[in-house]
């Protein structure tokens, strides 16, 4: 039976092209299962689990050095001059900037920077490394407590610790004291301390003053306010205190008074505010209307919400800044540097890994983000990268040409994670799996004469077929 099955009116008239070439993974692991395992046959008792995880493991591992690479994606680079690496990125083949006329101008990566994380320092240069103190004022019989000045990364989530904070609660069990709600009026900073009880219900809790009648004020007490699992505290690339807004339990909006008070809230932002969940975060801003992720618990109208938005994002490091700043001088396209020429008369070569004007970039892995110079800001950059073939069930096809390669890949994978299997049969399916793939790379370059000879007449050597 042919291996066609539709007509040719459905394909020209379709939007699947040139899928003959491919064979999915799901029948390379039919057609294993159907000619090497079974009875008297090389592999005689193996699950079909077993002959999935080696035939998807082929494939990523032949995604990476032998099936070629078709994945790539184009954007305009922002004046961020940053590129999100795709979902499914894996490593890169090149990068590249295309100008009028369509023509790639490939960028290099610059090994000379990278942008470092950074964390809080106080005015000594001391790192805050895993806490913020402040100074408070704790009021017997409630939950508040006003803080000597603001304090924007005091987050809802944070623990509480220092003098008269409760370690246990009215059953007598051990609790810990957390930031519940955050408030911010005239620069002060007010929070709201609480705890989560086995259950997970939020309960607010005030602070154990002895010998001091309900409303009196203990001012001068030093907190201490840490990440929840104790991490390092890194700045974050923006923090802001939004008034007049309001909020209903119903509805998932915060509505402010004029568009331009919420200019700067972003999408992805923390908001921390005694009303909304641990964790909200906004899911989008138009006109004067802020959506979160979470319901709050209490309504709050007539313009009295005040509400701290934190950036997820970490603050841009120097290095970063600097960089993106000014055109590097690695990006040099002559042979006399302009600062060293004019002094004394020297001339001073030029190194060959920078000999290019097109631009240069570098990877930062922890964003998950490719930063450029700032003479690639506005152009149209591509990326072509490299993929595990494993991302979505349509791509996870063979190329027929290497179908081969899969079999006696999954075969030796099999045989080779198998007791009691002679080394002599292990080593036979090694050297049949090499040359497979071999033959695979040979099939997949996509070698013609005639493009070979076209290029060669370039030469000095007349080439005649």
């Amino acid at each position: 039976m042919g291996l066609i099955s539709q007509t040719e009116q459905a394909y020209y008239q379709g939007s699947s092209f040139g899928g003959y070439q491919f064979i999915s993974i799901e029948d390379i692991i039919n057609n294993f299962v159907a000619t090497y395992v079974g009875e008297g046959k090389i592999l005689e008792n193996v699950n079909r689990a077993d002959v999935s995880f080696h035939a998807h493991r082929a494939l990523a591992e032949l995604s990476f050095d032998t099936f070629k690479s078709c994945k790539s994606q184009e954007i305009t680079l922002p004046p961020s001059l940053q590129m999100i690496l795709p979902q499914d990125y894996v490593n890169y083949t090149k990068v590249s900037w295309i100008d009028s006329k369509g023509i790639k101008h490939l960028l290099y990566p610059t090994s000379k920077t990278s942008n470092p994380t950074s964390p809080l320092q106080n005015s000594a240069g001391d790192f805050i490394l895993q806490s913020i103190e402040a100074i408070g004022a704790l009021v017997s019989g409630s939950a508040n407590v006003v803080l000597d000045a603001e304090y924007k990364n005091i987050e809802v989530g944070m623990k509480v610790s220092g003098p008269y904070i409760p370690l246990i609660d009215s059953n007598g069990d051990s609790i810990t004291v957390v930031v519940v709600g955050t408030s911010n009026a005239s620069s002060i900073t007010t929070v709201t301390i609480g705890y989560f009880d086995a259950a997970g219900t939020q309960t607010t809790i005030t602070p154990l003053i002895p010998g001091t009648a309900t409303g009196i004020s203990n001012a001068g007490t030093t907190l201490t306010f840490s990440t929840p699992d104790d991490s390092l505290i890194l700045s974050e690339d923006s923090s802001y205190i939004v008034e007049n807004l309001d909020w209903l339990i119903t509805d998932y909006k915060i509505t402010a008074n004029a568009a331009a008070d919420i200019t700067d809230i972003k999408i992805g932002m923390l908001v921390s505010h005694d009303n909304f969940p641990i964790g909200t975060t906004v899911t989008n801003v138009y006109d004067t209307t802020i959506v979160v992720s979470n319901l709050p618990d209490t309504a709050v109208l007539s313009n009295a919400g005040e509400v701290t938005f934190i950036s997820t994002d970490l603050q841009d490091s120097t290095t970063w800044s600097n960089y993106k700043s000014a055109t590097p001088s690695e990006n040099q396209n002559q042979y006399d540097d302009d600062t060293y020429w004019p002094l004394d008369g020297s001339r001073y070569g030029l190194d060959p890994q920078h000999a290019q004007a097109n631009g240069s970039y570098y990877i930062d892995c922890q964003s998950g983000k490719i930063h450029f110079s700032s003479n690639i800001s506005g152009k149209t950059v591509i990326l072509d990268y490299i993929s595990d073939s494993l991302g979505t069930d349509g791509e996870m096809q063979v190329h027929k040409f290497a179908e081969e390669a899969m079999y006696k890949w999954i075969a030796y994978a099999i045989l080779s994670t198998r007791a009691n299997t002679q080394e002599y049969v292990v080593r036979r399916f090694k050297k049949e799996r090499f040359a497979a793939i071999r033959s695979a790379k040979l099939r997949l370059s996509n070698i013609k004469l005639e493009e070979i000879t076209q290029v060669l007449r370039g030469k000095s050597k007349q080439i005649k077929h």
